[in-house]
């Protein structure tokens, strides 16, 4: 969402800036962005399709490739069933406009259940939390950082993510500019992280535990009379609901479960309730973990409770020029939960997709309706799902595997066929999902940097000439072939006029259009956000539902954890981590992003290294249920004592990837110690957070 400045020579980058004149980002620029060169000029970057042969690659045509992908695909389907196909969606789909309007055609071609994504990695519970309160899978609600006198965050680290489900280019100085007006920021967290340098007070807690910090701080609201839900008159039903349940959670009940003092949680809960405006927010801290669901549904209903939903400085709803949502129910969509359960273990289905930490067992498990091929769009799972390694190992297994990506990764070096689109600067963009999640609203087209090589395929025509060949019927086909003929910038043209601010239809109809956003290159500024309620609601019976059916039976479940909870001896408690320089696993392969000191060392307390005799630096061996790894050790006290932490994207160095700069930089990964049994059963994403592990010390070789 950060407008660049590219300049080149017509053939390559010379220079990579900050865009001083976009109304949203304003100059403000990170080190992914000049990486972009990086990724651009790889030689390890894909450029024509290739089919393995045997432990070796040969180039094959565009249309050799895409037939043969589609008929092993459908022989697949026509001797196990259509279910024996899986679908798996990366996170860098999200960031391709033509992937995100041309891979929904093809998953549906495909006509399986065994659908998966990174949603249910990371984010699922905001979205399970989001359809039962508000209607629809994308009515989060987005802090209003530019307006807000306290912020108050929830295992949340902006600093480094540039703001996630909250995109806010630029996030610090907008954080700082809280503090300048008098405002104040308070963060939650197990460790002191990069933002925890920006924020008034700084609480450790412990992981998997903030669905009981958030119940006491509702518990503490109620008793004193500080909710102000009479706000939203007759559109607000489970107040009496949500009331009688936090008060069974009073803070001296959860304060050593969670590690933070009653007192605390008070002071926490009257500064929030008493700001002039506020807002709640959290973020893969809470969403990762066995209590996700919970905990995104309470930081919703504390901003509820407190009168901070749809107000200026508290959480609102966007109102971005494409509006997806409204698209979706022109479309007729309306987000599903539980229709259908896995195969091995039940686990749900949400808006057509299960969890991704069944996908290992479903294609393992012997029966009818086993996995025993993939498909795959620029994703790793490998290391970015939970146990990777088990994952890594039933790839191998598959019949058949098709994977669209630019990269010979630690994923898709089981592939059979490898189809590589075209990098960011080869073609257009628009960031349809995350305008609808911005902290202003804004519209930015970006046409092409370069002109794409004559051999080569964007991600939406591979797509699209899948779902041709897919596709059994002419009407199908004849869909699949003007679809190809409108292109995404034609789609997005529609887009524009049909929404908010759009032009419509009419020759002189005034208002946005693709021409307005190419006549602004720097983007459109569309106001702050706007009090949206109850209009925007997707309900049937138009209210906003406090206290959903699904998370007051889910209660059940965290009083046993909260009865049964006991300091775990001689075990640590694992949380993951990222820098501003890390992408996930994806631009690992960029040498200005890994080099410098090895980021990928297992953070730990002093308290905890000195008990096991540990030295700042020392190899220690890092064990869990799943797998066991090696990692130096980072002694610091910006860590919780009790707990662990270790980088994501990491654990580069296998054989047969072609990623040159990211295997010299191999460290390892986090999910061979993630459990794929160990999840938010209420909503199936994956519990990241607070993986028990053994740490002792490694041995050295003493060369006898």
């Amino acid at each position: 969402m950060c407008g660049i400045v590219l300049t080149t020579d017509g053939a390559s980058i010379t220079d990579i800036r900050g865009d001083p004149d976009d109304p949203f980002s304003k100059g403000h620029i990170c080190p992914k962005a000049v990486a972009l060169k990086d990724v651009h000029d790889d030689p390890d970057r894909l450029k024509r399709p290739l089919r393995r042969v045997g432990r070796s690659w040969q180039e094959v045509s565009w249309d050799d490739a895409l037939d043969e992908a589609a008929d092993r695909l459908k022989a697949v389907q026509r001797v196990h069933g259509r279910d024996a196909v899986a679908a798996y969606v990366g996170n860098p789909t999200v960031h391709s406009v033509g992937a995100m309007l041309f891979a929904p055609d093809l998953l549906r071609s495909l006509k399986t259940k065994n659908r998966y994504s990174a949603t249910s990695v990371d984010q699922l519970p905001h979205h399970v939390a989001a359809m039962l309160m508000f209607g629809h899978a994308l009515l989060i609600p987005i802090p209003d950082l530019d307006h807000t006198d306290h912020l108050l965050m929830f295992g949340a680290n902006p600093a480094a993510s540039n703001g996630s489900l909250m995109s806010a280019p630029g996030v610090t100085d907008r954080m700082r500019a809280i503090r300048n007006r008098g405002g104040r920021v308070v963060l939650l967290d197990p460790r002191q992280t990069e933002t925890a340098a920006l924020v008034d007070a700084h609480h450790f807690v412990r992981p998997g535990s903030d669905a009981l910090l958030l119940l006491a701080l509702l518990h503490v609201v109620f008793a004193e009379g500080a909710d102000r839900v009479e706000r939203y008159g007759g559109y607000l039903t489970g107040v009496d609901t949500l009331r009688a349940i936090a008060s069974r959670f009073a803070p001296e009940r959860v304060a050593e479960a969670t590690g933070v003092a009653a007192d605390t949680i008070r002071r926490i809960a009257r500064d929030f309730a008493a700001a002039p405006s506020g807002v709640a927010y959290g973020r893969v801290g809470v969403s990762m973990q066995e209590f996700g669901g919970l905990s995104c549904w309470l930081i919703t209903a504390l901003n509820v409770v407190c009168g901070r939903l749809d107000v200026r400085g508290g959480a609102m709803f966007t109102t971005p020029a494409i509006d997806v949502l409204k698209a979706d129910q022109r479309a007729g969509g309306v987000v599903r939960f539980g229709r259908w359960g896995s195969r091995v273990r039940g686990l749900p289905e949400f808006a057509g997709e299960l969890p991704v930490s069944a996908l290992a067992e479903e294609i393992e498990t012997p029966g009818a309706g086993q996995v025993r091929a993939l498909v795959t769009h620029a994703g790793n799972p490998v290391l970015s799902t939970p146990n990777g390694a088990r994952l890594d190992r039933a790839l191998a297994g598959l019949e058949y595997y098709v994977a669209i990506d630019f990269y010979l990764n630690e994923t898709t070096r089981h592939a059979h066929l490898i189809l590589p689109p075209t990098f960011a600067l080869e073609r257009d963009h628009y960031d349809l999902i995350f305008h609808t999640l911005a902290v202003r609203n804004t519209a930015k087209y970006s046409p092409p940097v370069f002109s794409r090589p004559p051999d080569a395929r964007h991600d939406w025509e591979i797509l699209n000439g899948l779902t041709h060949r897919m596709h059994g019927s002419i009407v199908a086909r004849v869909k699949a072939f003007a679809l190809s003929r409108l292109t995404p910038r034609g789609m997005l043209d529609i887009g524009l006029r049909r929404g908010p601010y759009g032009a419509g239809f009419t020759p002189f109809g005034r208002g946005l259009r693709m021409k307005t956003l190419l006549d602004h290159p720097h983007g459109v500024d569309l106001g702050p956000l706007q009090p949206a309620l109850p209009d925007r609601l997707c309900t049937r019976d138009g209210h906003v539902h406090l206290a959903p059916a699904l998370f007051v039976s889910d209660i059940a479940r965290l009083e046993a954890f909260l009865t049964s909870w006991h300091q775990p001896k001689d075990t640590l408690s694992l949380v993951g981590r990222r820098s501003l320089r890390s992408n996930n696993s994806w631009m690992h392969n960029s040498e200005r992003l890994v080099r410098g000191r090895n980021r990928c060392t297992l953070q730990m307390h002093p308290t905890d290294a000195a008990t096991r005799a540990l030295a700042d630096g020392d190899d220690v061996q890092i064990t869990s249920r799943v797998g066991s790894v090696i990692a130096p050790v980072e002694i610091t006290s910006s860590v919780m004592p009790g707990v662990v932490s270790l980088p994501h994207g990491w654990g580069h160095g296998r054989p047969d990837t072609r990623l040159a700069t990211a295997n010299k930089h191999a460290g390892v990964s986090i999910n061979d110690l993630t459990d794929d049994q160990r999840l938010d059963t209420l909503t199936g994403n994956a519990g990241f957070s607070g993986v028990p592990v053994m740490v002792q010390r490694q041995q050295r070789d003493s060369g006898n």
